[in-house]
């Protein structure tokens, strides 16, 4: 029973709306472990690996270009929402102040709490991903990630680190936490990679 706040969608929108998604105008809140809840002020930001050892402030990051770009998200447990609105650092930006050394390919997200979850490099540099601390014009709550989150809009939700603490760059794929426990290495709704078997 999808229920008032979900519905199936006619058709895929011209391309909008994978395979097997139904919409909502709600944001749900699927979270692995407690909301973790700190200041914005306590945001810090490792980069580790094959990169240079740097540490981002709060104020690092908001002397940073600010962007604000709209675009649908996908969750792995079959909601999509549309024209979400988010703010902050585009991850293009952030590369320019980070020096990687040769032969990074890959890039581990790392959180409060533990949590991890991969990404090619190719899928973390486009240009449409966001160091977000802001959604629909509002700080981001915790709930949702905030005070900082990574947005990767192309691929499903969980590819889209709450709370970030880290970015490890490495020479090969490794598995995140979900990934470790059955969901797919990369994770394209269009053609629904949702476990390592799809």
């Amino acid at each position: 029973m999808l229920g008032k706040f979900f519905k199936k969608p006619a058709d895929d929108m011209g391309g909008r709306v994978p395979p097997g998604q139904t919409l909502t105008t709600r944001f749900p809140v699927l979270t692995y472990g407690p909301t973790q809840h700190y200041a914005p002020q306590d945001v810090v930001i490792r980069v580790t690996g094959l990169a240079a050892e740097n540490t981002l402030t709060w104020a690092d990051l908001m002397a940073l270009p600010q962007t604000t770009l709209t675009y649908d998200i996908h969750c792995v447990t079959h909601w999509s929402k549309l024209d979400t609105t988010w703010t902050g650092v585009r991850v293009v930006d952030l590369m320019e102040h980070l020096q990687l050394k040769p032969g990074a390919t890959h890039v581990m997200q790392h959180s409060v709490g533990g949590y991890t979850t991969n990404l090619s490099l190719d899928d973390f540099t486009r240009p449409e991903n966001l160091l977000a601390h802001t959604f629909d014009g509002q700080p981001l709550d915790a709930e949702h990630g905030g005070p900082l989150r990574l947005v990767v809009p192309h691929l499903y939700f969980w590819k889209s680190a709450k709370w970030l603490t880290g970015l490890e760059f490495m020479d090969a794929d490794r598995p995140g936490f979900w990934e470790k426990n059955g969901y797919h290495m990369r994770g394209d709704p269009f053609i629904e990679e949702r476990y390592d078997d799809d």
